[in-house]
């Protein structure tokens, strides 16, 4: 008799199945292996095999995974995303950190490869603080969100048609090294190797900073040297706010430079003492165009899932109305990288701090990306605000390194090799003054009255009236005559007589001129500054007890808050 069981009749199916079981890992096409696989389920599933973590990058993936890349696969992706999307991107570096780390940048624009007339150049700056690397991931991911939603995302499209995004991930990969995933507070990685914080490296307006210049620095400095920035956003962790300069202020030698009061309930013992802490600390530090930055800051924190509604990280830690400060308010710095970009080359730069923690774990990188990707997009588009356009000569020849100012805003810029310049400014009626060094005539839309005040080497300045509207940039189109020939006056004016103010970009003094010089009727600096020096008798210097105790102070203060 033959016995059977509910399986019996199933034999052939069973066989083939078990057939399939053992050919189908063979059969399976090397790119499935790629796929992104949980490290926990890996883990529990072949727990004896000691196989590495899976990592999110690999060199032909098409997307990119939410953990932190080590700088050999932050340069592999990038170099792929070249590679991948040759005409959308292109890859150069910088300089190179102390211990030889190449400071990649990655350009994302529709004309990558080089400088499109009328297209804007804005940036981003991530991790200047090796432990703050959240930034460097959503740099990251922004690359990869603007090349793969180039053909699908008109706004995406539109933008990077029309401007030219140039991505820093790392400015500082070796303090990255050294950092810790999880550590919300603390120092370690902060810093370079040298043990610099580069966010406190740079050439201050308010006050000499005398820490020697390091490598990563001094290749920023001379990156923003040779493209006229527009608009920047630097990236840092530890807070949630957007911070906007100045950073520094002339008082930052006094006890200004101390921690809010917040941060001092129970060291100080007397409530007056306390009143002059408070009273300094609090003192915010204003630009000219304290409105463009106050503006720039919200539209970051109101696109931005949480930042807007102000509320403080810990309870101990300060809550920022609508999300946004002034940086000297928070805690005044020197060397700040935000103010340098401001006053020495005319780009409207912001500090974005976007996690509580530091270094949060990888898991919630995801979160941060939701929460910041708009942001990030928006912030970029503010580029199109203000106005726009071309300086030129008689001929019609675009005028290089004319410097330009809007009257009432002493700080100024500069115009490009191809005449053009730009300059974000909300709805409203300005003056510009143009010179090479003459103002100018302009023709205007409606609305807040604005003066574009030109100056060029050779020719007279000129001052021209203009309109801002909400609704798009305005364009103007400025004209220089060349300046009158008077013999036995040079060019920079009678002898020993140079420009009132000094520049990023140029200066100079007098000397004895030649015959034949240019005579310009009004003086003028070829990049504007504030009036003024901020502090009597020429820069303070770091020495001093009370300067020592502050800058302590700072530094513990940094450490903690960003």
């Amino acid at each position: 008799m033959i016995l059977r069981t509910p399986l019996a009749g199933h034999l052939p199916l069973l066989l083939l199945l078990l057939l399939l079981g053992l050919l189908l890992p063979a059969l399976t096409p090397p790119f499935c292996h790629g796929k992104t696989v949980n490290p926990t389920d890996q883990i529990q599933l072949q727990p004896d095999q000691g196989l590495p973590e899976p990592r999110a990058y690999m060199p032909d993936a098409q997307h990119l995974d939410f953990v932190y890349h080590d700088h050999e696969e932050l340069t592999r992706f990038l170099r792929a995303t070249s590679a991948r999307y040759p005409n959308l991107t292109a890859l150069y570096s910088i300089g190179k950190s102390i211990q030889g780390r190449d400071l990649w940048v990655m350009v994302v624009s529709s004309s990558p490869y080089e400088h499109m007339v009328g297209k804007p150049d804005v940036k981003y700056v991530g991790n200047i603080h090796g432990n703050e690397p959240v930034g460097r991931e959503m740099l990251l991911h922004l690359i990869q969100y603007f090349v793969t939603s180039y053909s699908s995302d008109q706004y995406v499209k539109w933008l990077l048609d029309n401007t030219r995004i140039h991505i820093l991930p790392t400015m500082n990969p070796d303090g990255y090294a050294v950092s810790k995933e999880g550590t919300c507070e603390g120092g370690q990685g902060r810093y370079n190797a040298r043990g610099f914080d580069l966010n406190r490296n740079f050439p201050d307006y308010f006050k000499q900073n005398n820490k020697r210049g390091q490598p990563e620095t001094d290749a920023v400095k001379d990156w923003i040297s040779k493209i006229q920035f527009v608009l920047s956003g630097s990236l840092h962790g530890g807070a949630l706010v957007a911070s906007y300069p100045y950073d520094n202020t002339p008082n930052s030698t006094q006890f200004c430079t101390l921690p809010p009061i917040w941060l001092l309930k129970g060291i100080c013992r007397s409530s007056a003492l306390c009143a002059m802490f408070q009273t300094y600390s609090a003192a915010p530090s204003l630009t000219p165009d304290d409105d463009v930055f106050k503006h720039l800051s919200l539209v970051y924190a109101r696109n931005h899932a949480k930042m807007s509604r102000g509320v403080a990280c810990k309870s101990a830690t300060p809550a920022f109305e609508n999300g946004i400060t002034n940086g000297a308010a928070w805690y005044p710095l020197t060397g700040g990288m935000q103010d340098y970009n401001y006053v020495w080359y005319g780009c409207m730069e912001i500090t974005l701090e976007i996690s509580c923690c530091k270094f949060p774990p990888a898991y919630e990188l995801k979160k941060y990306w939701e929460d910041n990707q708009l942001s990030m997009i928006k912030f970029l588009a503010e580029a199109h605000r203000g106005v726009q356009g071309f300086v030129f000569d008689p001929a019609g020849m675009p005028i290089e390194r004319a410097s330009i100012k809007i009257k009432g805003r002493d700080v100024g810029f500069q115009t490009t090799k191809y005449g053009e310049f730009w300059r974000i400014l909300l709805p409203g009626y300005y003056k510009v003054e143009v010179s090479s060094f003459l103002p100018i005539e302009i023709r205007v839309i409606q609305m807040r009255q604005y003066h574009l005040q030109v100056f060029a080497e050779g020719f007279a300045p000129r001052e021209v009236e203009f309109v801002i509207v909400e609704q798009h940039p305005t364009l103007l189109n400025v004209t220089l005559q060349p300046s009158k020939r008077i013999e036995g006056i040079g060019a920079m004016g009678p002898a020993g007589i140079g420009p009132g103010l000094g520049g990023g970009g140029g200066g100079g003094g007098g000397g004895v001129p030649g015959p034949g010089a240019l005579y310009r009727p009004i003086q003028a600096p070829q990049h504007y500054r504030p009036q003024g020096s901020p502090y009597p008798g020429g820069a303070p210097s770091d020495n001093g007890i009370f300067s020592t105790i502050s800058n302590g102070l700072n530094s513990l203060y940094s450490n903690i808050f960003g």
